[in-house]
């Protein structure tokens, strides 16, 4: 499992995460919300230990990131696979280069092996065939699909997800929704997803944690959340205009 423990990071002396505690489960889906510039994303990238926490520790199944050397790190990095906000693809590289680029950085497969994975992948995100297409032949929902393709092609065991469906009209959104579902069946991964649309969260999350103020101030089922009687989470989760802005934000 991944736990989090007294995270705290600022930049520039301004304080994003002030002391997050959060544990996530094996084979769970788990949904982190909260206003923009509340550390949600800063917060995914200490998980995939891109950057360092100023106090704190992240752990992944028994190992605290930051006491970890350079090849240590990178076997905790086999195991998570993340599908950043803008997808993040290489425009000069095909679908399948742009799928493929860290197994055959680090020689993982036979490159026939690749092409066979590649395939796969593509098949079961809903884009068959598309191998030899470029990023700016694509629309938005087709890159996010291919993007997710890449972050699960080594096999990983938590797949983190920063804003899927930002960007996305609803009928697309719903269909990475469904995606995100059926992968996590189908591969029995643990995914981090992070998201301030609440269709999507009640979707696919088993678990919910909202931030505010750099801190967790709710962890709970979907039903919970909806159920909680603290102001701020329910002006969120609702929308309403009354939500103050974050200071953190």
């Amino acid at each position: 499992m991944i736990e989090i423990i007294d995270l705290h990071k600022s930049f520039n002396g301004h304080p994003v995460l002030r002391g997050v505690n959060l544990q996530i489960h094996k084979g769970e889906a788990h949904v982190i919300i909260g206003r923009s510039g509340c550390g949600k994303s800063v917060l995914l990238k200490h998980i995939i230990g891109l950057l360092r926490p100023d106090k704190g520790d992240v752990v992944v199944d028994g190992l605290t990131l930051s006491r970890l050397k350079r090849r240590e790190m990178y076997r905790v990095r086999r195991k998570i696979g993340m599908l950043f906000q803008n997808s993040a693809l290489f425009d000069s590289m095909t679908v399948e280069e742009n799928i493929a680029l860290g197994v055959r950085e680090h020689r993982m497969f036979p490159e026939a092996e690749i092409r066979d994975r590649v395939a796969e992948l593509l098949e079961m995100v809903g884009l068959p065939g598309i191998q030899h297409m470029h990023p700016a032949e694509l629309s938005g929902g087709m890159r996010k699909r291919v993007a997710l393709a890449r972050a699960l092609m080594m096999q990983p065991e938590y797949v983190l997800y920063d804003e899927p469906t930002t960007g996305l009209d609803p009928i697309m959104a719903d269909s990475i929704n469904e995606l995100m579902i059926r992968i996590n069946e189908a591969m029995g991964v643990t995914s981090v997803v992070v998201t301030h649309d609440m269709a999507s969260a009640y979707k696919v999350g088993d678990k919910m944690s909202m931030l505010e103020e750099g801190k967790v101030i709710f962890t709970g089922t979907p039903e919970e959340i909806q159920a909680s009687d603290n102001p701020i989470i329910q002006q969120f989760i609702r929308g309403s205009q009354a939500a103050q802005p974050s200071h953190s934000s």
